[in-house]
């Protein structure tokens, strides 16, 4: 099977998407819930939801964990066109450990990084235990995050996570859970605990978007949002 995006034309896929992003910033006003704006910390989000990192206040000195294939070279050099850092990362083994570790000393420079907790190739809202590996590590705080909006123009992508994204103007909330904290001694049996426990914050988040949205609406939050 011929992959879409190879070597020979991922270049054009940047140019494509970071093109968009760039269109795209100024058409996309988020309100910000719950952000306590904890510094450093870890904002951990579905894979699908990776496009929130746009309401992230700090990129300057946020990193986001990307993978090192090809799509995402896309999606790394399109994150360094909006002023985000980026930290490229592996499921082998090595690449793994190299990616903690660099999450790790930008956390401990007093930075933030994001991670999407289920990527970069599923399962599907499972989380992986990297995030919890980092947050022991550094001590920093895990942040959940999602966001939502009910426009039309706000689309969710055929991609095995049904990507969502806005396209045009859209007034979206992004709805932050309380921060998750790994102590240093923490067991094995504990990490999977904490794993549980970033589930069920990011799942509380979705049954409350929808109402905190329309509370945003009534308010006219997006006003003051540039």
């Amino acid at each position: 099977m011929v992959r879409l995006i190879n070597k020979k034309n991922v270049h054009i896929y940047k140019n494509m998407i970071n093109g968009y992003m760039q269109w795209q910033k100024s058409r996309t006003h988020i309100y910000n819930v719950n952000n306590k704006e904890l510094t450093p910390c870890i904002y951990a989000m579905w894979h699908h939801d990776q496009f929130c990192v746009y309401g992230v206040p700090d990129r300057e000195h946020t990193s986001i964990l990307i993978s090192n294939s090809s799509d995402g070279d896309i999606v790394a050099y399109s994150c360094e066109g909006l002023g985000f850092k980026t930290i490229r990362g592996s499921s082998k083994r090595r690449g793994a450990i190299k990616s903690t570790l660099q999450l790790v000393e930008r956390l401990e420079q007093g930075e933030c990084v994001a991670i999407m907790v289920d990527g970069p190739h599923g399962p599907l809202h499972r989380v992986k235990n990297g995030v919890v590996k980092i947050a022991k590590m550094s001590g920093a705080p895990i942040i959940p995050v999602g966001w939502y909006c009910n426009q039309l123009n706000f689309v969710h992508l055929p991609s095995w996570d049904k990507m969502s994204a806005p396209i045009g103007h859209c007034n979206i909330v992004n709805l932050y859970g309380e921060p998750i904290y790994v102590p240093k001694d923490i067991s094995s049996e504990d990490e999977s605990n904490i794993r549980t426990q970033i589930k069920t914050s990011l799942d509380d988040i979705y049954k409350r978007l929808p109402e905190v949205y329309k509370e945003a609406k009534k308010n006219k939050a997006w006003e003051n949002v540039k």
